[in-house]
């Protein structure tokens, strides 16, 4: 079950987290040979993402943790309010897990 994990974002202003991954034991899940994506949508049910996050993950890829990113030309493309994300890992043998989800609130701006 992914952990729940509401973030908020500037509109305009860089934005980077990094996620812990672990496993059924607590300790660091090795990323090795795993993919991941994340995405924001308007809502659940919205049929395509209102913009990807660029996920990296964190060397070396034992630590488990993975850095999702947004750059201010693309927060400040979205309009202010409530939205959906997660992140989605998929291993080297094509098991896909989410490890992360919730509410991204974006956050007006005065400064243009």
């Amino acid at each position: 079950m992914a952990t729940i994990s509401n973030i908020f974002i500037d509109c305009g202003a860089d934005y980077t987290t990094t996620v812990s991954v672990t496993d059924s034991s607590g300790s660091a899940l090795d990323l090795t040979n795993y993919t991941a994506a994340a995405q924001i949508r308007k809502t659940y049910e919205s049929s395509s993402a209102t913009v990807a996050f660029t996920a990296a993950f964190v060397s070396p890829r034992t630590t488990g943790q993975i850095t999702i990113s947004l750059t201010g030309t693309q927060t400040a493309a979205i309009s202010a309010g409530r939205y959906v994300y997660d992140v989605l890992i998929t291993s080297g043998a094509s098991a896909k897990t989410r490890v992360v989800e919730g509410i991204v609130t974006f956050n007006p701006r005065v400064t243009q």
